[in-house]
């Protein structure tokens, strides 16, 4: 069928996508390598495909604890976060092109990761997108003051990618947009989660989310015994944000009081420094890498940071939510979220305290059957859709139309 390379940086949740989007792809017969930092080897080799490690062997759970640490404010978090990565795409530029070699198609992440390498070696491409506003608004008459300060913000991010370019003596590009695939941008949401924008050009698909029906998850005795020694309970996981560069034992007791408070039993991912020596209530216990698609459908509403993999999940397996988002495009997430009624109203992570944790909870308590109505409801429409499937057909008609 075709050679084709995936790239993507970050943490779990800028991997889990590409990976099942890999499995589908090499399911229908195209060979697939999936490129990412070193330290994402074994969760990519576990799912069946192959790696090629980019960049330096770097601790991500670290890392994002020290991004997350330093700045409180969304907007800059997300800059920060987009430098980190934006480093690490320049340095491991001749990685990448290396693996680009020979391959009949480069599917390019959110980060535009791979894009100057393909346009280098005349290898087409197709996006994939998960922020639906970072999609161009190509349809849509721009005023002279819009197209100014689009101007200006095309140009500033177009400059790490044509230190790119520099490298491989391409002339510099006023606008990052044109970089993007002229085939296909693959957009993994669901049309029951957001409407398309009528500005999109024909690129732009929403698919559907991307997921697998996961094999039979068999839990360990302890968490087996905890889940059938009562009521169905609250599921506190913040992904990425509850990494740490040291202990952050305050911010775990903010949720454990809370819990306690509002008589809810509770199940906590991350939190690992902090939970080392720590003697949690009989009500609650820490559990590890559990799939979420058998975790949610155990719990009863899940506590999370609104990352793009976490709040689709939440959606797939029909469970409600509290959203603390932390950094810009999680605030988008969270926006989502209530206006598919299955959350509660976000907590900003600078207002996060014990007092506002507690009103959460007891906002869910209080209107639980509504929103568990509404995941539900969610849910089924989205198994519908077989999102993964859609893109692997569209990106079909792609490398078919090209041979």
């Amino acid at each position: 069928m075709g050679k084709i390379a995936i790239f993507t940086m970050g943490t779990r949740g800028d991997v889990q996508p590409y990976i099942y989007l890999s499995k589908e792809l090499i399911k229908n017969g195209y060979e697939v390598s999936l490129g990412s930092h070193p330290c994402w080897r074994k969760l990519i080799e576990d799912a069946g495909i192959h790696f090629e490690p980019i960049g330096p062997d770097i601790d991500i759970e670290k890392e994002a604890a020290i991004i997350r640490g330093k700045v409180s404010n969304p907007v800059l978090s997300l800059l920060k976060t987009a430098s980190f990565v934006f480093r690490i795409i320049q340095e491991s530029t001749n990685e990448i092109y290396k693996v680009c070699q020979g391959k009949d198609l480069i599917i390019v992440s959110h980060s535009q990761m791979g894009a100057v390498e393909a346009d280098v070696l005349g290898i087409p491409t197709v996006n994939v997108t998960l922020q639906k506003e970072m999609v161009a608004e190509k349809l849509k008459e721009k005023t002279f003051k819009d197209k100014l300060i689009g101007a200006m913000i095309a140009r500033q991010v177009a400059k790490p990618y044509n230190k790119i370019r520099k490298v491989y003596g391409l002339k510099p590009v006023k606008d990052a947009g044109v970089l993007m695939s002229d085939k296909l941008n693959l957009i993994p949401i669901s049309k029951y989660v957001v409407e398309r924008n009528p500005y999109w050009e024909d690129i732009n698909v929403m698919t559907g989310y991307w997921y697998d029906e996961e094999p039979e998850y068999t839990p360990d005795e302890k968490l087996k015994t905890f889940l059938e020694s009562g009521d169905k309970p609250a599921i506190l996981a913040l992904g990425a944000m509850s990494f740490e560069d040291k202990a952050e034992k305050e911010k775990l007791e903010m949720f454990i009081h809370a819990f306690e408070k509002t008589g809810c039993r509770a199940i906590i991912q991350g939190f690992q420094k902090s939970l080392a020596d720590y003697e949690l209530p009989e009500t609650m216990m820490a559990c590890g890498s559990v799939p979420h698609s058998w975790l949610f459908g155990q719990g009863k509403f899940v506590i999370h940071h609104c990352g793009f993999g976490t709040t689709a999940a939440t959606m797939i397996y029909g469970i409600p939510s509290i959203p603390v988002p932390h950094v810009l495009d999680q605030m988008g997430f969270a926006t989502q979220l209530c206006e598919a009624g299955v959350s509660t109203e976000p907590i900003k992570s600078k207002d996060l305290s014990e007092e506002r944790v507690i009103a959460a909870i007891e906002e869910m308590l209080s209107s639980y059957q509504k929103k568990e109505e509404n995941a539900k409801a969610i849910s089924e429409k989205i198994r519908s859709e077989g999102g993964v499937s859609e893109a692997v057909r569209l990106i079909k008609e792609v490398t078919e139309s090209k041979s």
